[in-house]
Order: C-alpha cells, then structure tokens, then sequence
C-alpha cells in the first residue's frame, strides 16, 4: 500500500522525490474489504493513514470477481479484488493519506499539523527533539460519514469567538497518565488561556454547544469538495470501531453461473458485453478461448454473452420498478431465493466441470429427524463460493437497513463501475423446516406475542434511524419463523463448535425465511483450502445431526442466566432479543448476519410455564 506523497516540507527535496511514492507496509486483501477499507484509518508504526477511495486504486493487475446477480443488484458492472503488485516490479497498488493531521511530541508537547514538525523524509519525529511523534487520538466525525481532525483550538478557546488560531500562540498537548480518564489529557495554548482536559468532549451535544458544526470533508476522496452538511459531529477516538463500519453484500456462487460455460465467458463478459456475434467469434478465435474447452463452441460463447446482456438489463429494470423494491425490501430477497432454490435442490459433483457448486443430500433416509424434530430436508453442500463486497461504509453509528442515502459515504467521488471484493470457499449443511408443521407452530397466539414485541421494538428503532428520509421504512423481519430459524442456526454453530473442531468464529449462518421459504444454512468459508476439509458437512449425516441437534436443544432448554434470560420480555442492544444472552444463544459478530438481535430461545424449547410454544417441545421429552 503506498500513500499519497506528501508535500515537500523541507528545502532541496529533488523533485522527483515528491512524486515517488512512499511504501507503508503490507495489509491482507480481505481486510481491505472487512477491516482496513476505504475510508479507515491504519496505524503504521507511529503514524496514522487514510485509506484511499478506490478511484485512486491502481487495478490494472488487480483479478476480476464474477458474481454477476450480486452485481446486478448493487448496479455495478462487476467486482475486483483490491490490488496486491509484486513488490519488485509494481510502483503502486492501494493508496492512502496522513490523517489526521494534528500530531503531538511527547517532550515538548507541542501540538501542530504534521508538516509544522519538518520531519526528516519517511519519518515521524520532532525536529527540535528527535522525539517520535504521535498522531492524534481524538477525530471529529459525523453520521452522514464526514471526518476532520480534532478542533483542538476551538475546544481551548472555548470563549473566544475569534478566528481558529488568531491568538498566535501554539497548541500543547499533555497526557500526565496519572489517571486513565480524559481529565488527564490537557490542551493548553502559549497565549496564556487555561489548560483545557478533554473531559467532557465526548457527550453528544458537545461540540455543537461550543458553535462547532461539521464541514462536509471527506479526505479519504482526492479534491472532493467539502459538502453541505447539517449533522452534528462527534468526537471518537482514532481507534474506536465507530470511526468506520463497512458495508458488506455477499452472495453464494450457485448455478447456472458458476459452472461451465458461465464460468468461462464471466471473467471476459466486461470486454464482450458490448460486441456483436461476429466480432464475439472472432476474439474467441483470435485468443483460443476454447482450446482446453472442446466440449463448447464460439456460438456457446455468444449464446451466454447474450444471455447475461438480457439478464443485466432485467435486473436494471426491477431495479427502477418502485413497487418491485419496495415488495423487496432490501437486495437479499431476490438473491437469497434463488439461493433457496438451488440448496433445495441436488447439484451432485460432475468430474468434468470445475464447479463451485456441489449439494447433494445424504445417502442414509432422515425419515428419524422428520418425525422427531420436523426436518423436511437436509442437503450437505460439499463445496460452495461466497463473494463478500464492500458497497459503501458509515460512521458513528452501526448500519441499518433504514439508513438514508445520505449516510452512505462513497468509495469514489463518481458513482464506481465495480466494487472491491474478495472470495471465499467452503462447506455447509443445508436444512429446511417442514412447511406444515412450522405453519400450525407459528400460528400460536403466545409465540405470535413474542414474536410482534420483539417486531414492534424493531420498527421502532428502523423508523428513528430513518428520520426524514424520502427512502421507505423497511419491515422487521422478526416473525416467529424468522426468530425460530435464527435460533436453530446458532445453538448448531455453537454445538458444531464443540463436536466438528471448528471454532464459533468461523462458522457463519444464512437464513432463508420468508412465507415461502424455511431454512438455514449453517457454513464455513476461508480464502484457503481450510474451509473445505469436511468437517462442517460431516455434522449434516442423518444419525450424527440427530444427536447433535438434540444436545443443542437439550442445552437451550436450561441458560446459567435463568430464570432471568428465559422470563425477559425485552433483551439486548435496543431490546430486540427475548430469551438470549451471551451464556446460551450469542455468537461471535463474524458468524452472526443479524448482529445477534431478533433471538428467542423459547421460539426452540418453550418457557416453563408453556413449553407447547417451542417448536421442538416434543424432541425434549
């Protein structure tokens, strides 16, 4: 990764110097996606970066992602994997900029932008003390994803209304460790005001008391111009989690796209979409495209050109239907279906495909698992693709599926033609509920009460992030079905934990609830071959997922927090949880899609008073 250069800031730099780029170091891919994304901030020994939006990224060797119904439903022409250059012959690769730009010494104390040190090139010291610097620890930022530095004059001159930095003097900073409180943190100026401690300067109204609105900037983005922005800002600490949440989309690889000829023409599709038949046939032929590929003709290749051109331009079309996204909800509906679709199905593994795609069910009958705990269904996917993507990210408040436009800060300053990705490859079990069954189950007037004061917490809380968007509220999905299947989902990752070998961490769950839809999807994925070892499948054998589920319900049936968990009518961040807490249903925030809310352990095993509401009740006696 390597920054943009900075400014010459000391006199007979050469030119060319200023214009060579400086190495930081090196970063996963993945995390570009998950961790370090455009817009975060990555502490490289002691100095603090920017991460660049991706119109500054140098992709000319960066691999091409193919995931062509995810792509369509964030309306972009595809994905890329963010650039990793050889290192001996690439110049370039991920760019990022100082921020913030206020740094302090620790001996003198001095406290100014980072070019006011005069620095020795590629390192961070105070001139007059050789001491290493430090960047600042406090950020400025708002909700709609703008970020500064720190007003640090403004917040000592509290009561002066002149200009920032009219008094002439200089800013100090001093931390006298004495406490581990902000109270300790000192802000002083040479003009003789007096020392300023930071305490205080993380309440909500905090800043906007003191007059300090925020001013749009978005540094991340090269020239971006400052926007007009009326939220107020916040103060957070350069470290903290609330300075950048992503904005992932994921989608699992499933046929026809991720075999065959599909996956011979995705990787071309970009360079074909737009040529006729002709000219088609003729790149085919020029870059014997088919010489490994006899089974296929140039007129196969055309055929799935054409193919993907008319699906594209539906998926265009429902993207502008108003009434097609408002049924949706949001992007997952129409993918997860068709995802739905090809789990319930068989897909078996043909040797001459290099599929990314295999389902099968198990050989032995779960005749046992449907009398007993209502499976109508389980299919081992012996090998599966995820692609996870990064759209957009947020700050200082987690994302919600209500968030206005407003609040999704850009990767790019015009809107992107692909996206940054990475892919994923693993195994799973696959199990659908019996419809009959869970319908009679859901209709039960106690689980229908969980179920709607758990739904009327969320709407609350989806239509307070909304505020006065133009963009319509979406709907909780906290139904008894949903809150059933999502609890099924973590006590097996949590039992499949401690049986399969695998740590809860890298388990993950996908749930397909919907009137028409009643599974989940229970996987591991890994960038390696590590995730496809067959652990995870080997718990879906009939006799083996028998035992397993029914020690999992066995131990959701009793939590070390009861009677409290169980008799909670309201639990959780923002009370979206009944019956759940870290000791019986809560997983680590990588294996949860949901964020751990919209749980019910007693939509699994009932309550004590009546059990009859659980649907597995008659597996426990």
């Amino acid at each position: 990764m390597a920054p943009v250069p900075p400014r010459s800031r000391r006199r007979g730099l050469p030119a060319t110097a200023a214009r060579t780029a400086r190495k930081l170091g090196e970063i996963r891919r993945a995390q570009l996606i998950t961790t370090y994304g455009v817009g975060a901030m990555i502490a490289v020994e002691n100095e603090s970066f920017l991460v660049r939006g991706i119109d500054s990224w140098d992709i000319s060797e960066a691999p091409f992602i193919s995931e062509p119904r995810l792509a369509w439903q964030l309306g972009v022409a595809g994905f890329r994997m963010p650039p990793a250059p050889d290192t001996d012959s690439a110049r370039d690769g991920v760019r990022a900029v100082r921020f913030p730009e206020m740094y302090s010494c620790p001996t003198c104390h001095q406290l100014q932008p980072f070019r006011k040190f005069n620095s020795s090139p590629k390192r961070a010291e105070c001139s007059t003390c050789q001491e290493s610097l430090v960047p600042s620890r406090f950020v400025m930022a708002c909700a709609h994803g703008h970020l500064e530095d720190f007003p640090y004059w403004k917040w000592v001159h509290r009561g002066n209304r002149t200009g920032s930095g009219s008094c002439g003097g200089q800013l100090t900073f001093q931390a006298d460790g004495s406490t581990a409180s902000l109270r300790a943190v000192l802000i002083g100026c040479s003009c003789g005001v007096e020392k300023v401690s930071m305490e205080g300067s993380f309440r909500r109204q905090a800043l906007r008391e003191l007059g300090i609105g925020c001013s749009g900037r978005r540094p991340w983005l090269k020239d971006a111009p400052a926007e007009s922005c009326k939220e107020p800002p916040r103060t957070l600490q350069r470290g903290s989690s609330s300075v950048w949440f992503p904005v992932m989309h994921s989608a699992l690889s499933i046929p026809p796209w991720s075999q065959g000829i599909a996956k011979l023409v995705a990787p071309l599709y970009d360079r074909l979409r737009k040529e006729d038949a002709a000219a088609i046939k003729a790149y085919v032929r020029i870059e014997k495209l088919l010489l490994h590929h006899p089974r296929y003709t140039d007129e196969d290749v055309v055929t799935e050109v054409e193919r993907r051109r008319a699906a594209e331009t539906a998926a265009a079309e429902q993207l502008d239907d108003a009434e097609a996204a408002k049924r949706a909800g949001d992007y997952r509906l129409k993918l997860y279906e068709g995802e739905y679709q090809s789990l319930s199905k068989p897909h078996p593994e043909d040797a001459a495909e290099e599929q990314e795609f295999v389902c099968e069910p198990p050989i032995t009958p779960i005749d046992d698992l449907h009398s007993s705990h209502g499976l109508t269904q389980v299919m081992l996917v012996k090998r599966l693709r995820e692609v996870r993507v990064l759209q957009s990210f947020r700050r200082v408040e987690e994302p919600s599926p209500a968030d206005s436009q407003l609040r999704q800060a850009a990767l790019s300053l015009k809107k992107p033609s692909w996206l940054p990705a990475f892919e994923v490859s693993g195994e799973g079990v696959f199990l659908r509920l019996d419809p009959k069954r869970l319908r009679t189950w859901e209709e039960q007037p106690d689980q229908v009460a969980r179920a709607t004061r758990i739904r009327e917490n969320h709407e609350r809380l989806l239509s307070a992030r909304a505020g006065d968007s133009d963009k319509p509220v979406p709907s909780s999905p906290a139904t008894p079905r949903f809150l059933l299947l999502h609890a099924l989902a973590h006590i097996l990752i949590n039992e499949w934990s401690l049986d399969g070998g695998y740590p809860a961490a890298s388990l993950r769950e996908r749930i397909y609830s919907d009137e028409d839809m009643a599974g989940v999807l229970i996987y591991t994925a890994t960038s390696d071959s590590a995730g496809s070892l067959g652990g995870v499948v080997a718990q879906g054998e009939p006799d083996r997922l028998a035992t397993s589920l029914r020690a999992a319900l066995h131990r959701a049936s009793w939590c070390s927090n009861d009677p409290l968990c169980m008799e909670s009518e309201a639990s959780g961040a923002d009370s979206l949880n009944a019956a759940a807490c870290h000791a019986c249903l809560l997983l680590p925030e990588t294996s949860c899609e949901n964020n751990n809310i919209l749980l019910d352990r007693a939509a699994l095993v009932g309550t004590p008073e009546t059990p009859s509401i659980g649907f597995f009740h008659e597996a426990l006696k």
